[in-house]
């Protein structure tokens, strides 16, 4: 019978214990530490769940974390990373489980002291990643099931990016910008229509699909084929939003700091026409409707 052998135990639910397949290997089940010492060894039948941490920075921080973390938090922290990945169909990375568990339980402390976050780019979070935000919405929903606690909608965008980053193998930290920036792109393009793109409306979901796309395309070094003919056209007949689209494709420049192809001012300039039109429909409406 296989076995793994007791390296360190960091609490009466979790180990990190020595694999004969995958060397050092984090060990989660109801009292799989308890009265456990070093060298012991336990038959890998009786594990119920076990991951590991190739990276030797990764285990060092999840072995000072673990400790000071509730272990209701540890054991539901792991569901939810399975869900993840049953419901993704990805490998994650493995960072995940202590982002995640670090993540929330700093939440639910500053939730218990009153401080709750306001989440500035949740609506774009939820626009540009929607299945991981659905994910997000079960983390939460089983976190204050579990915890007791009441987490708000704000976390929910939150674990959305903790788990996009772990999906995708990109930081959370270039992830958080990408999600920041179209935030600041639709108030750029809010102001300067000085018109409320209403944020559960379609065209608010198609402009930050589009920006999202512009984002994309950037990070993965795709060409978007020039077409002279649609971009003398938009800079004709729509000169205020083709000037508004090139401010936008400069500060997306400045921001990433990568260049922007020209062929992106022209189809942005077709989603700041529709918007504008949509204003003078609404406008219209509202003085028609004054003089009735």
């Amino acid at each position: 019978m296989s076995s793994i052998t007791v390296a360190k135990v960091l609490n009466n639910n979790v180990i990190i214990a020595e694999h004969p397949q995958y060397a050092e290997v984090v060990v989660i089940g109801k009292g799989i530490g308890f009265n456990r010492k070093t060298r012991d060894r336990i038959n890998l039948s009786s594990v119920e769940k076990m991951f590991i941490l190739r990276s030797q920075e990764e285990q060092e921080q999840y072995k000072q974390l673990v400790p000071q973390v509730d272990e209701k938090l540890i054991e539901v922290v792991q569901e939810i990373i399975l869900y993840i990945m049953q419901n993704s169909n990805q490998q994650l990375n493995e960072h995940i489980h202590i982002a995640l568990t670090d993540h929330i339980a700093f939440a639910i402390r500053r939730h218990g002291q009153h401080i709750d976050i306001h989440n500035p780019f949740l609506y774009e979070t939820k626009e540009i990643y929607p299945d991981e935000y659905n994910m997000a919405e079960f983390a939460i929903r089983r976190i204050n099931e579990t915890m007791d606690v009441n987490l708000p909608a704000d976390e929910i965008g939150f674990v959305a990016l903790h788990i996009v980053s772990a999906i995708s193998n990109r930081h959370i930290s270039e992830v958080k910008q990408h999600s920041l920036l179209i935030g600041d792109l639709v108030g750029l393009v809010e102001n300067n229509l000085e018109y409320h793109v209403p944020r559960e409306s379609l065209d608010y979901s198609r402009l930050v699909t589009h920006l999202r796309f512009v984002l994309e395309r950037l990070r993965r070094g795709e060409t978007v084929r020039e077409t002279s003919s649609l971009d003398g056209l938009m800079k004709r007949e729509y000169p205020e939003m083709y000037m508004l689209a090139w401010k936008l494709t400069k500060v997306i420049e400045q921001r990433v700091h990568m260049p922007v192809y020209p062929a992106e001012v022209s189809y942005l300039t077709i989603h700041l026409q529709r918007l504008a039109q949509k204003k003078e429909d609404e406008v219209d409406l509202g003085t028609s409707g004054g003089t009735q």
